[in-house]
């Protein structure tokens, strides 16, 4: 790479499980958020690091805890505009339970720090939510968030891709394609949303999905973590030549 404009690769970064992990915040914020709107305890949560966007987890949960299918519309947007204010009320449990991914420093610095690539996110948060995870562990730092792809943008998390792909051009004039676009991810949705939005997949299995199960499901390359940099760096080079 000679850092020519032509040259430049999207790089997508997953958060959860990918990045840094927060345990069980996420799901008590669920919770409190469903009793708030609800009126009464939720019995079923979401389940655990499946990666899809957070409207998609709250329509699930709404049905699976007997709210009539007809009520769902605005009991969702409800929670979705309460769920950034509860989880912001939640920064210094991020920051006391919530843990780094191995390597994810080092791996994100290495990778803003190179001149042609353009890092950012294409995560199932909403963009509040995202923007206050990642700025809880001084990532934001690594990543462009104003060109990424938020659940705020699209429930439909392959479409985050073209998102990113367009506010990334607007702001480097350079389109970006499934030739130059790589999602960074560690679960099947990561991987689908790669396959169907238009990007290459680098899995990692750092969550709840096994790195066979990541390379049946379509990824280009699976990472054993993302501590080997000089790995990544390959990887990432060798998907989009």
């Amino acid at each position: 790479m000679n850092g020519s404009e032509e040259q430049r690769i999207l790089i997508l970064w997953d958060i959860d499980r990918t990045l840094l992990y927060v345990g069980d915040i996420d799901r008590q914020v669920y919770r409190e958020t469903f009793a708030e709107v609800v009126g009464c305890p939720a019995d079923r949560l979401p389940a655990r690091g499946t990666g899809v966007t957070m409207p998609l987890a709250i329509r699930s949960l709404l049905l699976n805890n007997g709210v009539p299918a007809e009520a769902v519309p605005g009991l969702l947007q409800r929670m979705v505009d309460l769920l950034p204010n509860r989880l912001a009320a939640r920064t210094e449990d991020i920051r006391s339970q919530g843990v780094l991914m191995p390597g994810a420093v080092a791996a994100l610095q290495a990778v803003h720090d190179h001149k042609s690539w353009v890092p950012t996110t294409v995560t199932g948060n909403l963009k509040p939510n995202a923007l206050l995870k990642l700025a809880s562990f001084n990532l934001d730092r690594y990543l462009d968030t104003q060109i990424g792809g938020f659940a705020s943008d699209d429930d439909h998390r392959p479409a985050l891709v073209g998102i990113a792909q367009k506010r990334a051009q607007a702001k480097h004039g350079t389109i970006f394609t499934r030739a130059n676009t790589v999602i960074i991810g560690d679960s099947l949705e990561d991987v689908r949303t790669g396959l169907e939005g238009g990007a290459s997949v680098l899995g990692v299995p750092s969550g709840k999905t096994s790195a066979q199960d990541l390379k049946e499901a379509g990824a280009d390359v699976v990472l054993d973590s993302l501590e080997d940099v000089q790995r990544l760096m390959v990887a990432i080079t060798s998907v989009i030549s």
